[in-house]
């Protein structure tokens, strides 16, 4: 007899899956809305206004020109391998220390890897690369900066 009742000396030879996979889904969503929550570890503020406020911030600049000359914050430096003890330094008296490396086009890429390393030992771990920005092209194709003769 379909859906009526069983008789207890019959084994159950089915398992019905469908609460599993209605388990399974709500267990997903659940998935999906904490991770979204943990992945944002910023909590959305609305600060005040002022017009002597700015961002506080410390930024380790390293400009690399093409000729082989150094540059840390605007000063120029005997070699590449003075940047540790600068760095160093730098790190020391704050532990939230950001280093931009600044490389023109035509500095070979082993040199920025070296102050790149240089870096790291020195204990500095936010290290980003500045950039010249480009004006969006339509159809997502990025142009290519002209080579220098």
């Amino acid at each position: 007899m379909a859906g009526g009742a069983q008789d207890s000396d019959d084994a159950i030879t089915g398992i019905n899956v469908t609460p599993l996979v209605d388990i399974t889904l709500v267990l997903l969503i659940i998935f999906m809305v904490t991770a979204k929550i943990i992945v944002s570890q910023s909590v959305p503020l609305d600060l005040p206004k002022a017009a002597s406020g700015g961002q506080v911030q410390s930024v380790f600049s390293i400009v690399l020109v093409a000729d082989g000359s150094t540059q840390v914050d605007s000063k120029a430096v005997a070699n590449d391998d003075a940047i540790f003890a600068l760095a160093k330094d730098a790190g020391t008296k704050n532990s939230e220390l950001r280093a931009v490396i600044k490389a023109d086009t035509a500095v070979p890429h082993g040199r920025v890897i070296h102050v790149l390393d240089l870096l790291k030992q020195a204990g500095v771990t936010k290290i980003a690369f500045g950039v010249s920005p480009v004006p969006p092209v339509p159809g997502g194709v990025v142009p290519q900066p002209a080579k220098s003769p």
